[in-house]
């Protein structure tokens, strides 16, 4: 067992490796995306008899930053569902739920002492905005994401009606189309089932080590970790 003096002499990139590891992935999943976007986009303006484009002007159009923030949006919309409806919903034996009956940390009154964050001991109306701040962030990049995600394929929309001489649309008509929300719901629908995926697993299969995953010994219908 690691003693404390052991523990706080760990590196910097130990300490922070699961985030440093996704934002990796991340950046290097957004740099293909952007590459293969480019070419494909460039084909197809070949195709509709218009000029390639460069990379850095590619990076501003409606085909990447559409293709971006839909998914971006989806994410965030199930992140958001997930910190709120687990404060009230449960699955008996996921790992993934409160207790069924048993009072958790999560609810309990916030107390100010000396190590706690700020807002817990400014209080009022700051505790209040603190208290619920996980959701408020999801929720604000959620919605920022779906206004990006309706810019960029309106633009990139418009883009093909001018290229093939066709009449351009207005934001409002596009948004009341079925292009946008067929773009909108086959990447919801993904989320939605990715979460129920594990919570419904979590009841019974393990991942030893994983603190997603309850004890390998738990009972089917022990629920939370």
């Amino acid at each position: 067992m690691a003693t404390n003096e052991s523990k706080s002499k760990r590196s910097w990139l130990y300490k922070n490796g699961l985030s440093v590891f996704f934002l990796f992935l991340f950046l290097f999943t957004l740099g293909g995306q952007a590459l293969t976007g480019w070419h494909e986009h460039n084909t197809e303006l070949q195709e509709l008899g218009a000029a390639k484009i460069s990379l850095t002007t590619y990076l501003s159009t409606g085909h990447f930053i559409s293709a971006t923030f839909e998914n971006f949006e989806s994410e965030f919309l199930q992140m958001m569902l997930y910190v709120l409806l687990t404060i009230h919903l449960r699955q008996i034996g996921s790992a993934e739920s409160k207790k069924i009956d048993e009072p958790e940390a999560v609810d309990r009154v916030p107390v100010a002492s000396k190590d706690s964050p700020w807002p817990v001991k400014k209080g009022g109306w700051i505790l209040w905005l603190y208290a619920n701040s996980l959701s408020l962030a999801f929720a604000i990049l959620f919605l920022t994401s779906w206004a990006l995600h309706l810019y960029g394929s309106w633009e990139s929309h418009n883009t093909e009606q001018h290229l093939k001489g066709m009449a351009e649309e207005s934001l409002l008509s596009y948004a009341a189309g079925a292009n946008f929300w067929f773009e909108t719901f086959q990447n919801w629908q993904s989320e939605f089932l990715s979460v129920a995926s594990i919570v419904i697993l979590t009841i019974f299969l393990r991942q030893k080590g994983s603190p997603e995953s309850k004890p390998v010994d738990a009972p089917h219908l022990e629920t939370g970790k």
